[in-house]
């Protein structure tokens, strides 16, 4: 490239920029705020070496990934990027307590439909090959049967209710 050209990186090192720089693709001149970002954070001799050591398919890759680090470090010195994994893990727990509580308020309104609904006879059970109701035995067998009274009962003991 030549000096009118330089891309960030030169610029900010005060440099020529060479044709075959390796900072050039991934560092334009355009966004002077991402090197000087990454370069704070990873100093430029890291950078370079880190680039080079990766396949050319794989270095704007980890550019992204050097500047999304460096970026959140700048805005969070103590916990940089672990700071934003550890808010999305806390909002994944946050719903998903809120499924099984929404689960166990169904399954308390299901239990209390239940019980206004006048009691009919059951159906003739069929048995199977054991001589076991054969509703008892496949209920037992899928892994994906949930029993209502169980949602019902954490619903009653939850504080969140």
């Amino acid at each position: 490239m030549s000096n009118s050209t330089r891309c960030a990186a030169c610029k900010s090192l005060r440099r020529k920029c060479p044709q075959d720089c390796v900072f050039a693709p991934y560092f334009p001149s355009s966004n002077p705020q991402r090197f000087a970002c990454v370069h704070r954070i990873f100093g430029a001799s890291n950078i370079s070496k880190m680039l080079q050591q990766l396949p050319v398919n794989l270095r704007a890759e980890a550019a992204d990934c050097m500047c999304f680090e460096a970026t959140s470090r700048v805005r969070d010195p103590v916990y940089g990027c672990v700071g934003i994994i550890s808010q999305l893990q806390q909002q994944i727990i946050e719903a998903q307590c809120q499924i099984v509580k929404t689960q166990g308020e169904i399954a308390y309104h299901n239990a209390q439909q239940q019980q206004l609904l006048p009691q009919q006879q059951p159906p003739a059970q069929i048995l199977d090959h054991q001589g076991e109701p054969s509703w008892l035995t496949s209920t037992q067998q899928d892994p994906s049967y949930l029993d209502p009274q169980l949602f019902a009962d954490l619903y009653q003991q939850s504080p969140f209710h």
